[in-house]
């Protein structure tokens, strides 16, 4: 009788482990053209960073300025974070700022982090997901009615073009 409640209850702790779901490292989010992007949400699967892209993205460098190639991009589509695939912008918000960096006025909601920048001076501006370096943004300069510019480095972000 020992041996069969034993057996019984091995095969249930076993049943119940098994009918566990696992938390998925992959969750579809949708920007707002309400294309769905694949959002990586562990970081054990992130995007691999070459050293370029992890000095700016987790060591929070910048590029140089003038050279990233997201800079003058005038596509329609969706800005990703590079690590994880979140979307962070879309096209429409994007502007000349003539900084050397790709500019926006306005982030998707609930995409973007914005946390005091070590100097005390400027706020630096993260991937909501996983906490990227994305940049900095900066408020009242005037270029846009929105009074906001985001300055993002290029090796922070994927670009994703809009389907026709």
């Amino acid at each position: 009788m020992k041996i069969t409640n034993c057996f019984l209850c091995c095969m249930l702790v076993v049943l119940a482990a098994c009918g566990q779901k696992k938390s998925p490292t992959v969750t579809a989010a949708y920007d707002s053209s309400g294309v769905s992007r694949n959002v990586i949400t562990d970081p054990s699967k992130w995007n691999k960073l070459t050293p370029e892209e992890s000095a700016v993205i987790v060591r929070k460098g910048t590029e140089y300025p003038g050279t990233g190639d997201l800079l003058s991009n005038t596509q329609k589509g969706t800005y990703i974070c590079k690590r994880c695939n979140a979307p962070l912008y879309r096209s429409d918000s994007k502007f000349d700022a003539h900084c050397g960096w790709p500019a926006f006025d306005d982030e998707i909601a609930g995409a973007v982090k914005r946390i005091p920048d070590p100097d005390g001076e400027r706020t630096e501006i993260e991937c909501a997901n996983c906490g990227a370096h994305l940049g900095h943004v900066f408020l009242g300069e005037g270029f846009t009615k929105k009074n906001t510019r985001h300055c993002v480095n290029s090796t922070s972000m994927l670009f994703v073009p809009d389907k026709n």
